[in-house]
């Protein structure tokens, strides 16, 4: 079954020969834009970008808040369904490591502003802290896509960069995170 998107009459416009150009279209557009914004992302052995945000709780959060903390920066959006299968292992891990120096920052780059960002925390019961990322911060770290977790040790350096979420993501953050909460 095809399903006609124009109602021209054309045969020809049906959405199995339309979709293949478009989803061509959307993936052209979007690599011409993603090299600058992925070359400019700080990797891993380099020093994290300084920022300054404020928090859902109208704190103000900078890099100078972890100072001698292993951190872990989540860029993520409300809508991003990988973004909210990250968040209980996200919210594990803090309730675990916490005590021994982890702290996790949530980074939106949802535009609709802090009250939707407050109902999500709600909704998913986020225990640690959020603030709309903006886009300097976002620029900074080179964020072209969601969800991106910034791992940062307790000099400030980019331990490692996670894109994306699966179980290998989040085994592979635990076991990086467990080596730099080791670290002196």
């Amino acid at each position: 079954m095809t399903t006609t998107l124009f109602s021209s009459g054309k045969t020809g416009n049906t959405l199995s020969r339309v979709l293949p150009r478009i989803l061509l279209s959307i993936i052209a557009a979007s690599t011409l834009s993603l090299p600058g914004q992925v070359d400019a992302a700080p990797r891993p052995g380099q020093t994290a970008p300084n920022f300054t945000v404020t928090s859902t709780t109208g704190q103000t959060v900078t890099q100078n808040n972890f100072r001698n903390h292993v951190v872990i920066l989540d860029f993520f959006a409300t809508w991003c369904q990988p973004c909210r299968q990250s968040i209980p292992h996200l919210m594990a891990m803090n309730r675990k490591y916490g005590n021994q120096g982890l702290q996790i920052l949530g980074l939106s780059l949802d535009e609709d502003g802090e009250t939707m960002v407050r109902r999500f925390a709600d909704e998913l019961r986020i225990t640690y802290p959020l603030a709309l990322a903006g886009d300097t911060v976002t620029g900074d770290f080179g964020v072209s896509s969601v969800p991106v977790m910034y791992l940062i040790d307790k000099k400030g350096k980019v331990a490692e960069v996670y894109r994306g979420y699966s179980k290998e993501t989040a085994r592979s953050m635990e076991q990086a995170l467990k080596r730099l909460l080791a670290e002196k």
